[in-house]
């Protein structure tokens, strides 16, 4: 049987912006960092690693897409590098405080790239941001 739910996650999938599929990668890193945490406090190894792998596949992705051309790239490319190094210890050593460290860099991010959002709406009447290549 079909899901609506399921219908409606894909749709807003392929209908999104870039600047929204950035958020939602964000949204989504925080998600997976809460249950890597939770799996932790459990201590279930195997979803902890899991977990803590798709929040570095998103942190890979932003670095992937980063768009060299803006200055701020650099400094952006330093920090994902950052999260992901300390992704890979928090995960080698099931370690939630580096962790809870990583999700609040993300989170940090995230705030700040849903601002950027709405300013570029407020002055361009679009949410045009400099996103990927």
């Amino acid at each position: 049987m079909h899901n609506p739910y399921d219908a409606y996650k894909s749709n807003t999938v392929f209908t999104a912006t870039k600047e929204e599929l950035t958020l939602m990668l964000y949204d989504g890193a925080l998600k997976f960092c809460n249950q890597a945490l939770l799996a932790i406090e459990k201590k279930d190894i195997e979803k902890a690693n899991e977990m803590i792998m798709k929040v570095q596949a998103i942190v890979q992705e932003f670095q992937l897409t980063l768009n060299e051309k803006y200055e701020v790239s650099t400094q952006l490319n330093l920090l994902y590098d950052y999260i992901y190094n300390r992704l890979f210890e928090a995960n080698i050593k099931k370690d939630a405080e580096i962790l809870t460290e990583s999700r609040d860099l993300l989170r940090s991010m995230r705030d700040t790239w849903k601002e950027a959002m709405k300013l570029a709406r407020k002055t361009t009447g679009t949410s045009q941001l400099p996103t990927s290549n």
